[in-house]
């Protein structure tokens, strides 16, 4: 990696390292100003999109679950 491209990629990450907490409120905001019952049309459309992508699964996943669980109890 050459100097030139450190040095952009270091101005990169101050930027985002700037831009983090700023866009971090922005999406608090929003997520406090939204309200269901005017949205209600776009959080159908929503879950109609999952519905029609399900797949059907064969287990809950539980038993996976409590595999990962004894090895990280070990």
């Amino acid at each position: 990696m050459t100097d030139n491209e450190k040095r952009r990629l270091k101005q990169w990450v101050e930027a985002w390292k700037r831009a983090g907490p700023m866009l971090e409120q922005f999406r608090y905001e929003e997520l406090r100003a939204f309200r269901h019952e005017d949205n209600v049309d776009l959080i159908d459309a929503l879950l109609e999109i999952g519905y029609r992508h399900r797949q059907n699964r064969p287990t809950s996943g539980l038993v996976e679950q409590q595999r990962w669980f004894m090895k990280m109890r070990r």
